[in-house]
């Protein structure tokens, strides 16, 4: 990417490059989630790559603009997937970013976790419990939701960036992203993206995009989440509610362009 003055228009560079460059988005997702994230990064202009057998995975995440991992969905065969892949990927010099859905709430994916983060993840991306507790810091959870706010957890995330070398984004009414050193805050989104389901999942997933194309990865994991939170307050001004939401934020993010993150994008 070319020289530019400032966040926003960083962001609408990147959002160009994207789509210039239609990176493949290697996803090891949740059921829950994976048609969503897959149509959110065809609606940027990414190409999105469903797979978590661990016959194929290696392969793809070398090839693979960028790797995206989410515990949303574990088990023995995929978390086995996971550290293949995740492996890989950082070998081959492929960003990888890491989801650690309810990451302190139940071992099996909390030890997980912990053993993924030695392959080197670009990025973190999480709730505020979910990166206190990867940080080793006790932050209150109910099931895959957060009952800390994501001003709580910014020290963690500090901390965490610092010791794991990566990048830690900590997603809630305000973004916080650090590597540990340098820390900015997104301040796009609405409320209603909170009612449905995989919105954070999404944001990894378009985190995974930005950094195929921005290797300054700080500002790639910015750019990814204030894209997401744009896309949600205009869609948020179409929709009657979460339902409909989810098919503007599509069209939000398919429409897109340039003007629209240089007016609304709020990076500080």
């Amino acid at each position: 990417m070319g020289h530019v003055d400032g966040p926003n228009q960083r962001a609408a560079a990147n959002l160009a490059a994207v789509r210039a460059r239609a990176p493949l988005v290697h996803n090891i997702t949740n059921i829950v989630v994976a048609n969503s994230t897959a149509n959110a990064l065809l609606a940027v202009g990414a190409s999105p790559a469903m797979a978590e057998s661990t016959d194929e995975v290696e392969e793809l995440a070398a090839a693979a603009g960028a790797l995206v991992v989410n515990l949303g969905t574990v088990s023995s065969a995929w978390v086995a997937a996971m550290k293949l892949a995740a492996t890989r990927a950082a070998a081959a010099g492929v960003p990888w970013v890491l989801d650690p859905v309810a990451v302190g709430v139940l071992r099996y994916r909390t030890r997980a976790a912990e053993d993924l983060l030695a392959a080197r993840p670009a990025a973190v991306r999480g709730n505020a419990a979910e990166v206190m507790s990867l940080a080793g810091r006790s932050g209150a959870a109910k099931g895959v939701d957060s009952l800390a706010d994501s001003t709580e957890a910014v020290t963690a995330a500090k901390e965490l960036a610092a010791r794991a070398g990566t990048v830690v984004a900590v997603t809630g009414a305000v973004d916080f992203v650090t590597d540990g050193t340098r820390t900015v805050e997104v301040h796009n989104g609405h409320a209603m993206m909170g009612r449905v389901t995989g919105m954070g999942c999404t944001a990894t997933a378009l985190v995974g995009a930005f950094l195929a194309v921005e290797p300054d990865r700080l500002a790639a994991v910015a750019d990814g989440l204030a894209v997401l939170g744009v896309a949600g307050e205009l869609a948020a001004e179409r929709a009657r509610g979460p339902g409909s939401l989810q098919l503007e934020l599509l069209d939000a993010l398919y429409r897109l362009d340039g003007t629209d993150l240089v007016e609304r994008v709020r990076i500080r």
